[in-house]
């Protein structure tokens, strides 16, 4: 976790070159930082994954694993992901900068190293980091499972319970799975307020937290049992055949057209059988509909031990 700079801040230096390194390790050991060296990109990821800097200074152009590879492969890792990177290179064209950027960077210094500009930007990184890791230890400090995700909906940060859930479902480049993707694209509309997941015999059941900034969202993760079976569903609720069915794919967060699809149905229809189900169970939301089927699978549980 990120300490203040006055509590002396790690720095991972990542260069090939020995002169600079001893550089660039004098002038951040004399303004106060604690600071480690790697050699080579795999060294970094070691290093890294063993135990994570508050931030990394790393050189875009080395021989095998360059620069770019290396920053890809830290923010593909859950464990590395939130170590802000700042690349330095005599690169300075747009493209490479860019580059730079999309493979997951916070900065773009160019050689020769400027020291006062770069202890400066150092110093703003590890602010921004230090107000990410607060925000993270409230929640931690509450045991919640919260994920923070991008515009392109790859995972920022994740508290530790978020992370060990999540982990197993990522996809490539670190992105939510598809069904959670898809959620987020359409649910500025508020057509669904929570999507969900099976994992692990378990259910997974994601809603939106309020953001202070635009391009990041935030959820809260929360997992329950696995849905019962439609017939279970139908004897236990007093609900149709077909509505329990209805009702076992809305509790797994499928949305009315994908229901009418399993069902060989129409949404009207779907909505129709929706309709007579929140008459049953006396409620008025999917959600509620939802906490009801997943409260009785409970209580089978519990009968069955």
């Amino acid at each position: 976790m990120l300490q203040a700079h006055t509590e002396a801040s790690v720095v991972l230096i990542v260069d090939d070159v020995p002169d600079n390194l001893a550089l660039l390790h004098g002038a951040l050991k004399q303004d106060g930082y604690v600071v480690r060296v790697a050699t080579s990109g795999h060294m970094a990821l070691d290093s890294a994954r063993q135990a994570p800097p508050d931030l990394i200074l790393l050189d875009a152009l080395m021989p095998g694993m360059d620069g770019f590879e290396t920053c890809r492969r830290l923010k593909d890792d859950l464990a590395t992901r939130e170590i802000p990177v700042v690349f330095m290179t005599g690169l300075t064209q747009t493209d490479d900068v860019l580059r730079g950027f999309r493979s997951g960077g916070v900065d773009y210094v160019t050689k020769p190293v400027r020291e006062p500009e770069l202890l400066a930007r150092i110093a703003t990184h590890l602010r921004n980091r230090r107000r990410v890791d607060e925000t993270q230890q409230a929640a931690d400090a509450a045991g919640d499972a919260i994920v923070a995700v991008g515009a392109d909906h790859c995972v920022l940060w994740a508290t530790p319970l978020a992370k060990r859930w999540l982990q197993p479902l990522l996809e490539q480049q670190r992105q939510l799975p598809s069904p959670v993707r898809r959620w987020l694209a359409l649910s500025d509309a508020r057509t669904e307020e929570t999507v969900s997941l099976i994992s692990a015999g378990e259910r997974l059941v994601f809603s939106r937290l309020r953001s202070d900034s635009p391009s990041t969202t935030l959820m809260l993760i929360r997992r329950n049992s696995a849905v019962p079976e439609p017939a279970v569903l139908s004897r236990t609720l007093k609900l149709t055949a077909r509505e329990g069915e209805v009702l076992h794919w809305v509790a797994l967060g499928k949305t009315t057209p994908d229901i009418a699809d399993i069902l060989e149905s129409s949404p009207r229809t779907v909505n129709k059988h929706l309709e007579h189900i929140y008459m049953k169970l006396g409620v008025e939301t999917r959600t509620a509909a939802t906490t009801l089927a997943l409260n009785k699978a409970r209580l089978i549980a519990d009968e069955a031990r």
